[in-house]
């Protein structure tokens, strides 16, 4: 049995998970009622926007954003039927399938970002003076990898 959260630690934890909790559902709510984008619909965009010739293979997206490969599948569709992604075959083998992002896919990031990047700062980052913005960083820098490398994928 792990052993029990000291009061200080059990205070940071809650102090995350519910503060994490209602940014994240500040964030999703004020995109999906300006754009009608979810935060999934979002980062699959900035993902593929970021990547050379705005395509990436399923399975590299899948990591890049941490969702199981049923997730992404059912992202994908629902993102193609909004004609925002497609979905085809990769060039170099045949096989595989890659995530594509659409000229309408791209208009509509362009459109969601300065909305969605003026929530991020009212909502998180204007809070935050330098000294803390450099610890979040350290800190989620060091746990992303590993919560990464042990996330159920399935």
């Amino acid at each position: 049995m792990a052993e029990p959260l000291s009061d200080t630690q059990q205070a940071c934890w809650r102090a995350f998970i519910e503060s994490s909790w209602a940014l994240h559902t500040r964030l999703e709510d004020e995109l999906r009622a300006a754009t009608g984008l979810s935060m999934a619909d979002y980062h699959v965009m900035v993902a593929l926007s970021e990547a050379p010739q705005h395509r990436l293979r399923m399975g590299q997206l899948a990591e890049r954003l941490v969702f199981s490969p049923s997730r992404l599948t059912y992202q994908i569709a629902s993102m193609a039927r909004r004609g925002l992604v497609r979905k085809q075959s990769c060039p170099q083998d045949g096989r595989g399938q890659e995530a594509v992002l659409t000229d309408a896919g791209h208009a509509a990031l362009v459109a969601a970002a300065p909305l969605h990047l003026a929530t991020v700062r009212e909502t998180f980052i204007d809070d935050l003076d330098d000294a803390e913005i450099a610890v979040l960083t350290r800190v989620f820098e060091r746990l992303g990898p590993r919560l990464r490398a042990t996330s159920p994928r399935s």
